[in-house]
């Protein structure tokens, strides 16, 4: 595998991490209301999801799902309706104070907000697809195994920075005190994004 190749797929995946989607949006709910050591675990988490795909799509996962494509659909199908599940409680919850968060104390545990941010990025299939498209175009057969591990690594480090750089924007005290005066808009709002990708990802 050439530098520029991979120089071509850390660049393409980062580019794919910075797009909207359903993380960007539960990044920034939590980020506003839980603060940045939670939104920061969460990123965690998004980058441990990012870097599962992208070991699943060099193990032919993206192969598999074109040779079974009903495969998909249940991943597919199973992975919009977990969205929807966390719409609905943004929606459900939208109107009740939020709890102040403590620096020590944070009000959700770190291990939690990892595995949200887990559950949340396998929720999505469409990465193994991604990842599979492009290691088919870039990373060639017989790839050295520490080649492969370097790239699985910068892959997780492109997603958790780029939503720990989320998490700090939209923790810091003036995105906190917006969000607390708008809280039931802003999460009646969010959920809806979150269900509009969940049943994207469900329904094409």
């Amino acid at each position: 595998m050439t530098a520029a190749a991979f120089l071509s797929v850390v660049l393409i995946h980062l580019a794919a991490a910075m797009s909207p989607g359903p993380s960007f949006v539960v990044s920034v709910r939590t980020a506003a209301s839980e603060g940045f050591k939670v939104a920061a675990a969460l990123a965690m988490g998004f980058g441990l999801g990012a870097a599962i795909w992208a070991v699943a799509a060099l193990a032919g996962l993206a192969l598999l799902f074109e040779i079974a494509p009903v495969l998909l659909t249940v991943l597919k199908v199973g992975g919009g309706l977990f969205l929807c599940f966390i719409a609905l409680m943004m929606w459900r919850h939208a109107a009740e104070p939020l709890a102040e968060v403590e620096a020590d104390a944070p009000p959700r545990s770190i291990a939690s907000a990892i595995r949200l941010g887990l559950m949340t990025q396998l929720a999505n299939p469409k990465p193994a697809v991604f990842f599979g498209a492009v290691f088919i175009g870039l990373v060639p057969a017989g790839t050295p195994l520490p080649t492969l591990i370097a790239l699985l690594a910068l892959i997780f480090i492109n997603e958790t920075l780029w939503y720990i750089f989320v998490a700090r924007a939209f923790s810091i005290a003036q995105a906190r005190a917006a969000y607390m005066r708008l809280k039931a808009m802003i999460d009646r709002l969010f959920g809806g994004l979150i269900a509009f990708f969940g049943l994207k990802i469900a329904l094409t």
